[in-house]
């Protein structure tokens, strides 16, 4: 058994990736899928793509290899957190699609909660803040919008999941319904330090307790793979995708941190077994559990990052494909003036605006698709910024260097951007598949396909430094005008 399958489910497409002993990929094969928009803020999956696109990448990696699932020593699996799904148990049918985590159907249900005063409570037990990109409120929302679900649900006979729970049924025809720490803690539903569902938290959501899944291990064997073409492979690592990265990214000890750079962008930080609760908008969230032991993160989460270039690509027609950005971008000294806010989802940390949305400000004659393409990559790392802002603001530390990964962190230009505004270096390793790492470095620790972290932690290479080339004092002029921009952009559609 000489490999390791990743299965990493994104939020706009499938990817499975074939390791070897070494961490190299062998094998990659990737699908996107429908993103469904049926009201304004509103973003939906079909369960049933997100099943066979991943169903079928993961044969695809293995025919790409010539290899069979005997060979195959584990399987990890990450995923796009917080979406939402919930199916009937005997027909495995879901009841309608899956509600996306940046969806926004459910902000006046969190605001009711905050103005009744659950607000501190809920950071208490989850780490969260009260917004509706976490599950909780999804889950009430479908129970309470599709006919006769709640009854079903209070009847035993409807299953919740996040797609890591998804995938974990269809993997196994239906025999599993697990989950693992990292994706409960992301759901309102899961009291962090005691490592299990609440019952308080469940009655505040009115979720019945009967949907919710066995919460098993990060790295833990448990089950097999029944589905044609992975018969037998072992699935033996189940984590969200930003945990998935922190690992990958071998940022196992406290203190270490990276920011992923895909559909958004997320800054994790590793804050080891004790975990501790944000004073500037940060979330505290389980990193990930091995060998019983639980470790926990501070993040921040950006819910537009990569997107936004792919809007320039299918909303604007500026460019062809996402890779042109970079190009289009360096056709111009600077942003003319211009920044742009992507806040098509609301903002998420640390502003938590449900009701902001994407401006552009800035424009005048001279503005040319060069300057608004920059101003995208600006915007992503502006954010970022901000982040890095808060979390230096929590720790009090300020960061040596920023591990970063993801599609969108192959784009030079981005990454110069984010170290000139961070003013320290941005490090991009080798392999930047650092999610799907994580998930093959999780399973294949719990079958003993590597020996340990030692082995893993010399397998991280750098593959190149940025380091901060622009004045201190005009990254602050920068930053003091994106949040002149920010505010153009906040509160924008009525509460």
């Amino acid at each position: 058994m000489a490999f390791i399958l990743a299965l990493d489910q994104g939020t706009t497409s499938s990817r499975a990736i074939l390791f070897d002993r070494a961490g190299s990929a062998v094998a990659v094969a990737q699908r996107e899928f429908r993103q469904i928009y049926p009201r304004a803020g509103w973003v939906e999956h079909d369960p049933a793509e997100i099943a066979q696109s991943q169903l079928d990448v993961a044969r695809e990696a293995l025919a790409k290899a010539g290899v069979a699932p005997r060979d195959v020593a584990a399987l990890g699996l990450t995923n796009q957190r917080e979406t939402t799904l919930v199916w009937d148990r005997r027909s495995g049918v879901p009841v309608m699609n899956a509600i996306v985590w940046q969806d926004r159907r459910t902000a006046e249900a969190c605001d009711r909660l905050r103005a009744a005063g659950h607000t501190e409570p809920v950071r208490e037990k989850t780490g969260l803040v009260l917004d509706a990109y976490f599950s909780g409120t999804k889950i009430a929302w479908i129970l309470d919008n599709v006919p006769g679900a709640r009854e079903r649900a209070e009847a035993g006979e409807l299953a919740f999941g996040t797609v890591d729970t998804w995938l974990a049924w269809q993997l196994t025809g239906g025999r599993l319904h697990v989950t693992d720490p990292s994706n409960a803690s992301r759901t309102l539903l899961f009291d962090i330090r005691r490592g299990a569902w609440d019952d308080a938290l469940l009655a505040l959501f009115r979720v019945p307790r009967a949907m919710l899944p066995e919460v098993r291990g990060s790295g833990e064997s448990v089950g097999a793979c029944s589905a044609p073409g992975l018969e037998g492979i072992a699935i033996a690592g189940i984590a969200g995708d930003q945990q998935a990265a922190l690992f990958g990214q071998m940022c196992v000890a406290p203190g270490l941190s990276k920011n992923t750079y895909g559909t958004g962008c997320f800054l994790l930080q590793n804050l080891g077994t004790t975990p501790a609760a944000s004073k500037h908008g940060l979330l505290t969230t389980v990193a990930w559990q091995r060998g019983g032991v639980t470790e926990y993160a501070l993040e921040g989460s950006v819910f537009i990052g990569g997107a936004v270039v792919q809007w320039l690509r299918d909303g604007l027609g500026l460019i062809r494909s996402s890779a042109e950005v970079e190009a289009l971008a360096r056709s111009v000294p600077d942003n003319g003036g211009v920044y742009l806010v992507p806040a098509f989802a609301g903002l998420g940390a640390p502003h938590w605006d449900a009701y902001a949305r994407g401006a552009i400000v800035g424009l005048t004659r001279g503005t040319g698709a060069g300057h608004i393409a920059r101003a995208a990559l600006e915007g992503i790392a502006f954010q970022v910024a901000d982040l890095l802002g808060a979390m230096e603001a929590d720790s009090g530390v300020a960061l040596p260097e920023l591990r970063v990964d993801g599609g969108a962190c192959k784009n030079d230009l981005l990454m110069q951007i984010q170290s000139d505004l961070l003013g320290v270096p941005v490090v991009r390793p080798v392999v930047t598949e650092t999610t799907a790492l994580g998930a093959a470095y999780l399973a294949g620790l719990a079958v003993g396909f590597w020996s340990g972290l030692d082995e893993t932690r010399a397998q991280w290479q750098v593959e190149r430094r940025f380091e901060p080339r622009l004045a201190a004092a005009e990254a602050r002029r920068l930053k003091e005008r994106w949040r002149e921009a920010l505010g153009r952009a906040r509160a924008w559609e009525p509460a």
